[in-house]
């Protein structure tokens, strides 16, 4: 068993309540009827709350995670909740995405830019990504303890500047179930919302 997944079994392991309730990335809950249908795909899935979310709005969701326990915990809160999502235990790095597959990718609380080309290339034409992540921050905030798993401020813009930006935004919020444990009351996030297309004349969600 890889590092990554032992110690990501250890923190799942003792995350195993499948009554919680399911918390998406907010943007995501926001925008959701102004989001292309279809198929979805889950990055870092962890307990599966963007999965099942989208599996409840009837899209067919593939989740992707490393470790085995967040794999089971979500498969677990799926069949509570009655839906079906395919949950892949895999690492990143040796998972094919494939190519104009997705309608919607997701992530949340992964630092993927190095995977970033293969994710955006698994958006179908006018397909959307939603990812959120970890910013540093001068605040006393939760989430990961080094510097060396949080984005600097718009390193998640920068990394997706050939798609067409819907929103864009970096700010605290109050910490959530969902985020990671600590002291401090809030998370700092970056979270972008953005669409596989180009040109100058393009159809823009009502806002």
């Amino acid at each position: 068993m890889s590092d990554d997944r032992e110690r990501w079994n250890e923190r799942y392991s003792h995350q195993d309540d499948p009554g919680r309730a399911v918390e998406p990335i907010p943007q995501l809950e926001r925008r959701a009827d102004t989001l292309p249908d279809g198929r979805a795909l889950d990055v870092a899935t962890g307990t599966g709350d963007n999965a099942i979310f989208l599996a409840e709005r009837g899209y067919d969701v593939d989740a992707v995670d490393i470790s085995d326990e967040a794999i089971e915990t979500a498969r677990a809160r799926a069949e509570d909740r009655g839906v079906d999502v395919d949950w892949i235990r895999a690492d990143l790095a040796d998972f094919d995405p494939g190519r104009r597959r997705y309608d919607l990718v997701t992530v949340r609380y992964f630092a993927a830019l190095e995977y970033l080309p293969d994710l955006k290339a698994a958006l179908a034409p006018d397909g959307v990504l939603v990812y959120e992540h970890h910013l540093r921050s001068s605040d006393p905030v939760a989430g990961p303890s080094s510097d060396r798993h949080r984005y600097r401020s718009n390193d998640l813009l920068r990394a997706c500047l050939d798609l067409t930006v819907l929103s864009y935004e970096e700010r605290r919020r109050p910490v959530d179930d969902g985020d990671d444990a600590g002291d401090e009351n809030a998370v700092a996030v970056a979270t972008l919302v953005a669409r596989r297309s180009s040109g100058g004349s393009q159809s823009y969600p009502f806002q």
